[in-house]
């Protein structure tokens, strides 16, 4: 059976990041730039100004995690992108470069829910993982506990719109 390579975009807030994963489990590149220092000094993160970072770093970035996993185009499956949640402007410059990256090179397109994203995480850290199984997401200040109940199936059993949990951790 033929390995499936996906590269995975992600920029819906204040970094730019471009993984290469094999058959949704295996990390095989995992490049991250990081918008902190940017956006420390203005006590939280501006959106336009992310948006600008994002434009600047993301060729950058898909070209190291391509170089990293000692891949090139040609290789990839299927193209990846975060479509939201997020800061508009920042998924917009994730998801127009996945899109005409996607056209160019002739391979399919599927956006990932950013907060799926965050529970499918699991898979990596534990490969041999599966549903059905609890998991606490936390993003961008919001908290859920989610039921896995399959690959593609959640029920949030609780959630919140503060960072609640972080504090009481």
């Amino acid at each position: 059976m033929k390995d499936i390579l996906t590269l995975g975009i992600e920029s819906s807030c204040d970094e730019t990041a471009v993984a290469v994963i094999k058959n949704g489990r295996e990390i095989l590149s995992n490049i991250i730039d990081t918008q902190i220092p940017i956006h420390e000094k203005y006590g939280g993160v501006v959106p336009e100004i992310a948006s600008r970072n994002h434009i600047e770093a993301i060729s950058r970035v898909t070209k190291r995690a391509l170089e990293e996993a000692n891949l090139t185009f040609k290789e990839i499956d299927v193209i990846t992108p975060t479509y939201g949640p997020g800061l508009v402007g920042a998924l917009l410059v994730g998801l127009s470069y996945a899109k005409a990256l996607s056209f160019a090179i002739q391979k399919p397109l599927v956006g990932v829910n950013h907060i799926e994203g965050h529970i499918a995480a699991n898979y990596l850290t534990y490969p041999d993982l599966k549903p059905p199984f609890l998991c606490v997401m936390m993003s961008g200040g919001n908290t859920q506990i989610v039921h896995v109940k399959d690959y593609c199936e959640f029920e949030v059993l609780g959630k919140t719109r503060d960072d609640a949990i972080r504090r009481s951790i």
